[in-house]
């Protein structure tokens, strides 16, 4: 039984992600006609074209791109296998860390993040950015790190994750709002103008398909992109926001929060990150930090 040449699968996971002989060969550090021959025999060992001609470039076929989702996890464990398992000296690292979170989480986290990185590695810096979509590509790319979200459907099933902390939404409102002086019914709460968050062009929420299973509808006065947003509308005004209630502690200050008349299941905020960086010894010890000073009360 012949044995396959091995390192014709990080060829080809390369020349799937450049879609170019020319880019893939300048990648790998070989010459273009080598890279000509790789693919040749790629073509032959698959018995599929794979990449083919579309006007001035290459696309991938059908079975070329089956052949990567299946091709990249198996590099990445490849990799991760024959990586050093060493501890790190924190003193001397020297390091950016890029981590992705929705408003709120930054307000409420970093600053214990950041004096644990001063104190334990003061050569590592942490760059937090928005996040704007659930899309799983910066985590594979490695422009990002860490990415804190709500696992659900839509994750990406390659994603390492671990659970941070349970949450729950919260209505929120001015101080001296009619709402702030007692607790607030069904009736009371559906009577007000409420700020919706929406993401991706979403023109409802969670709170507004519960309220549609029983027939009812509240009434929607603003749509904002963030949390943030929401409560400095909230603060300068008489509309409602609904936010998750530990996730914004810090932004609420000054503001009232009143438990909503219409229950919603809680909800686990997880850390995810990609598993090329699983053993990492300075990103498992990341990895840890953020968990330990979410997890906390």
């Amino acid at each position: 039984m012949s044995i396959p040449d091995l390192n014709l699968l990080l060829t080809l996971d390369v020349l799937l992600a450049e879609a170019s002989v020319a880019r893939a060969a300048a990648r790998l550090q070989l010459s273009p006609s080598a890279m000509s021959r790789a693919l040749a025999r790629l073509r032959q060992a698959t018995g599929d074209p794979l990449l083919v001609r579309a006007g001035r470039g290459l696309v991938p076929t059908p079975r070329a791109l089956e052949l990567r989702q299946r091709i990249g996890p198996l590099l990445e464990q490849a990799q991760a296998a024959l990586r050093p398992a060493v501890e790190v000296d924190l003193q001397q690292l020297q390091r950016t860390f890029t981590l992705r979170s929705r408003d709120g989480f930054v307000e409420n986290f970093g600053p214990a993040l950041i004096a644990r990185l001063q104190q334990q590695a003061p050569g590592v810096r942490i760059h937090f950015v928005p996040k704007l979509d659930r899309d799983s590509k910066p985590l594979r790319e490695a422009s990002i790190d860490l990415e804190t979200a709500v696992i659900d459907a839509d994750t990406s099933p390659e994603l390492r994750t671990r659970a941070l902390f349970r949450d729950r939404f919260v209505g929120v409102v001015r101080a001296g709002h009619p709402l702030s002086h007692a607790p607030v019914d069904l009736d009371a709460y559906l009577a007000g103008q409420h700020i919706l968050v929406a993401h991706q062009g979403h023109s409802h929420g969670r709170m507004d398909e519960t309220l549609a299973e029983r027939g009812l509808q509240r009434q929607v006065a603003t749509l904002v992109s963030g949390f943030s947003a929401a409560l400095a509308l909230a603060r300068g005004s008489d509309l409602i926001a609904m936010v998750p209630e530990r996730h914004t502690s810090n932004l609420r200050t000054g503001l009232h929060a009143f438990d909503l008349p219409v229950a919603l299941a809680p909800m686990t905020i997880s850390l995810l990150w990609h598993p090329r960086m699983e053993a990492d010894p300075a990103h498992r010890w990341l990895r840890q930090c953020v968990h330990e000073l979410c997890s906390g009360p």
